[in-house]
């Protein structure tokens, strides 16, 4: 059964088990259509002919109705009961699990990568039941430079992590915003650019900030963060 279903998988759309499809939505009447061919419940059992029929009746109703991957995945999953069900839902769990150790923030925003970890850790509560490796797997996810910027903290919690994190890369943000003001700036008035057009968040000594028209260094940028953060 579980050679079959796994072919399964592979034959109605590899990777895209966790594509979700609104079986319930009243526009959508595609599920209706898929159950009018009197769609088989799949439960499993000891013969494997049985679950080559099951396979060969789904496979000739999908390509009938021309659904897309997704949908295929979705409608067939939605025909297993018992203990093929159990079974799909320990493939899925299995699954999200391996989602969770891959998380990366990417083009997310801290926010959004937060969500995000919550969200699938709640596969893998083994790799985050101590709060240090919660803390340490979150911060892995993070984009390097706001990992950089976390290197020489203490963090002490997960929220403290968090928070750190966002003032980072708000500050990252501001900085950036400044210099692009500068290399935008009329060459005559580079000069009235100075270190008031960046957030108080960044401290004393932002005065110091060079207002010519050179463009500050990666070092200058870290020495503003630290020094409006740590």
């Amino acid at each position: 059964m579980t050679d079959i279903l796994e072919r399964l998988a592979n034959q109605l759309g590899h990777g895209t088990v966790n594509q979700t499809v609104n079986l319930e939505g009243r526009e959508d009447r595609a599920l209706d259509r898929f159950q009018r061919f009197s769609s088989p419940k799949f439960s499993g059992g000891s013969d494997p002919k049985m679950a080559e029929g099951w396979l060969e009746r789904i496979a000739d109703i999908f390509a009938a109705l021309n659904y897309t991957e997704e949908r295929q995945v979705a409608f067939a999953v939605f025909q297993f009961e018992g203990a093929t069900r159990s079974w799909w839902n320990m493939i899925r769990a299995r699954e999200r699990k391996d989602d969770f150790i891959k998380c990366k923030q990417g083009s997310l925003s801290v926010a959004e990568y937060e969500t995000l970890f919550i969200k699938l850790s709640k596969f893998a509560p083994e790799l985050v039941a101590a709060e240090q490796r919660r803390i340490r797997r979150f911060i892995q996810g993070l984009n390097m430079e706001i990992q950089e910027g976390l290197a020489a903290t203490q963090i002490t919690s997960f929220s403290d992590a968090i928070e750190r994190a966002q003032r980072i890369e708000s500050a990252k943000a501001q900085v950036k915003a400044f210099n692009a003001r500068k290399r935008n700036a009329p060459s005559g008035s580079r000069g009235l650019v100075d270190a008031n057009a960046l957030s108080p968040k960044f401290g004393r000594g932002v005065s110091e900030v060079n207002t010519s028209g050179n463009t500050k260094s990666d070092d200058d940028e870290r020495s503003y963060i630290e020094r409006g953060i740590f």
